[in-house]
This record gives C-alpha cells, structure tokens and sequence, in this order.
C-alpha cells in the first residue's frame, strides 16, 4: 500500500448509484425555465467538473431519473467507461451515469477525482467492465474497487501538487490554440472562407493533389505487420500519439531495416502529411524535413502531395481550417462506435488549389508560427509526462 495508506472499498465510504430517464426522452425535453438539467456525457469535456447542460427535463421527469446535487461524483459506466466528473450543479442524469457520493467527508473531493482518474483505477475498471464491443460498469463492480483514504492533510497536498502540473498542462495548451489561431486568421485572410460558394480558388480530386496514385496511403494491416515484429529499435513506426503532438515526441516501435523494406509502399518521408484514420478522425501533421524515413501504423494515413501544385503545410492546414473539407471528411468517417476514415471516399474529397506563389507566402508565415509551436508542444510534452510520473508515484 503506497504510504501505508488505508484502503477501504467504494461501498463502504461513498453511495452508489445509477441514473435513469423517463421514456421516451423526447417527450420530456423542455426549454422552460422550471426545466430541471439534463446532464448528458456530452456535456461533459477535458476538465474536472461539469458546470452547464444544453438540455432540460420537465420536473416530472425526475420521477423516472435519478436527481444530483453540486459535490457529488459522476462515473461514466458506458463507451468512455470509468472518467470521474465532479457537479457543480444539480439535475438529474441518466443510465450512462453512476453517481457516487462521499456522505462522510472521508475525501477531499478534488483527491477522489485524481484516484478516479488515474491509470490504475482504469486498468482496474477495465479488467471488471463487461460486454462486447461497448464496455459497461455496473454500481456493483464500482462498489468493489478498493480506494486509498490518506489523512486529509495528505489528501490536500497531493492535490494542490497535482492541479499545479495540471495548470502548466493547460497553459500550454492554450499557448498552442493561440498559435493556431494566428495561422487561422492568416489562412483566411489570404484565402478566404473556402466553402463559400463564391470561392475563387481552383479544386481537384485529393488524389489529384497527389504526386502518383498511390499518394493517399493507409498504413499495412496486421497479416502484413504483427506487434510481435516491433523492436525496440531501428526504423521508426509513426502513430496517432506522434501525429496528435506534431512529431515532437519519439516512436515507440521500431522495425528492422528488412521488415521496413518490406514495407517501403507506406513509407513516410519528409513532406508527407500523416493522418490520424480512426479517433481524433483528420488530425494531421507534416513529416518533418530532418527526420529519418519510417513507417506508417495501420491506424494512420499517408498523403504524399505533388509539391509542384500544392505545398504540404498549405495543404495540411487546409484540412484543419477549411469548413468545406472537414464536413467532407466527417461524410467520409464511417464506424458505429469508433468513426473511421473510408480512404477510397477520402481520395475523391474536393480541395482548393491556390496559386503556388501564394502558398508559399503563406507557408512561409506558418513555418515561422509551427517554431514555436514545437517549443511549446515540447513542454507540453514535458508537463504530461510529470503529471504522469506524480500520478504513478502516488496512485500505482
């Protein structure tokens, strides 16, 4: 037990229980101002509490629900199974939600969050969810999990240490979202709205935009590359995680120069344009000019332009700030549970060719505003990992 701490199981310390919702739902919706909160999972974002719904329920409604108060615990029990929110607000939820509420004032409430919240209560939510292709928590399983009951002295140290890398995460951040929106507000300053139907610009096919047919590229599937053929070293294999963060952060796997050869068809080179296909659908990022050749993962897209139409930051951005071209992207993402990119629809999206010469000033600007977006990423990068190492230490 880390720091000889009590441990003591949920239903012993806290109340556990499942939302409900009267049906039909529609029936019940209302914008009166008497309306009770309809606290939905969507309502919920990246931060602690959850402060604001965008629905209401009659008060009848409350009858078949299960109603909530400011300071009580809310555990997703569906799809995004286990992530802890704290209200501040009341309402009623619905059988995606589990409440759970601390009647003894045995946590400090942001303490309880953080446990929730971290790697180990998930693997231990994880290994107890039940169901097919959607995992589900039932009060039963939630009231079984053991958690630590440090002094509260403890409890408020730890967790001021905690929101204080919390905070540097979020400065971060938003340091990057400012960033983007300089490049944004330059894109459409040069550009203009490109799904205004007045639009200058020249379109092609995407795969027209592309130096040879095989320019638009999904990573090998697993009968080409098993996990068992990763190595701790040699040619880089490039994911989502590298993608989300700009490549500023290593690979984890490797392939050896023979399996690599093998797989020369999903290359990635300096200017190709990597695609996040599945998750966080169309998020891209340019290889960068100093990197060795890798590999694509399977969860990963290729776009290798043709430089003398189109330059790769111009097009990158592109499909990050054209409205046209991400509406064309979400038809193209298909997938019940987990949205992914068709890649034959995704070659025949429609894109806008500017003149080169004004993709290169643009260019130009966004090249000096991506410098310091990969300074700020990098300590990003470097804040997570010590919120993850002070999670670790105190929580595994």
């Amino acid at each position: 037990m880390a720091y000889n701490w009590t441990y003591k199981r949920i239903g012993d310390v806290c109340t556990v229980e499942r939302g409900g919702s009267p049906r039909p739902i529609d029936t019940f919706i209302t914008d009166s101002n008497d309306g009770i909160n309809w606290i939905k999972i969507g309502d919920a974002d990246d931060s602690m509490y959850i402060t604001k719904t965008e629905q209401k329920i009659k008060p009848e409604g409350m009858k078949k629900s299960r109603f909530v108060e400011p300071g009580d615990f809310l555990l997703s029990n569906s799809m995004s199974f286990g992530r802890p929110y704290i209200l501040k607000i009341d309402g009623c939820i619905h059988d995606g939600w589990l409440v759970l509420r601390d009647n003894n004032g045995a946590f400090d409430k942001r303490f309880l969050y953080f446990y929730l919240s971290s790697p180990t209560t998930y693997r231990r939510f994880k290994s107890m969810a039940v169901g097919g292709v959607v995992n589900n928590l039932n009060s039963e399983m939630v009231r079984k999990v053991e958690v630590p009951i440090p002094p509260m002295n403890e409890q408020i140290e730890i967790v001021n240490i905690l929101e204080k890398a919390q905070a540097i995460i979020s400065a971060r951040k938003q340091q990057l979202t400012e960033l983007d929106n300089l490049i944004k507000a330059r894109f459409v300053e040069m550009f203009g709205d490109l799904a205004a139907p007045d639009c200058r610009w020249r379109t092609l096919h995407l795969y027209e935009a592309c130096e040879s047919a095989d320019g638009i590229k999904c990573g090998p599937f697993g009968t080409q590359l098993s996990k068992d053929e990763y190595q701790s070293a040699g040619v880089a294999v490039w994911e989502i995680p590298q993608i989300n963060n700009g490549f500023t952060s290593l690979p984890t796997h490797y392939l050896t120069n023979e399996k690599a050869n093998q797989l020369s068809a999903y290359s990635l080179i300096s200017g190709d344009i990597a695609m996040s296909r599945k998750g966080n659908v169309g998020k891209c990022a340019v290889f960068p000019k100093n990197f060795p050749d890798g590999i694509i993962h399977s969860d990963v897209l290729r776009i290798r332009v043709d430089h003398d139409r189109v330059l790769p930051l111009f097009m990158m951005y592109q499909l990050h700030f054209s409205r046209a071209v991400q509406y064309q992207i979400e038809s193209v993402s298909s997938g019940a549970i987990m949205a992914g990119i068709n890649v034959s629809k995704l070659k025949n999206i429609i894109v806008h060719v500017p003149p080169i010469q004004i993709q290169e000033q643009f260019t130009t600007f966004a090249e000096q505003i991506d410098k310091s977006k990969v300074v700020v990423q990098r300590a990003l990068n470097e804040a997570q990992i010590l919120f993850d190492s002070l999670m670790q230490q105190y929580f595994s």
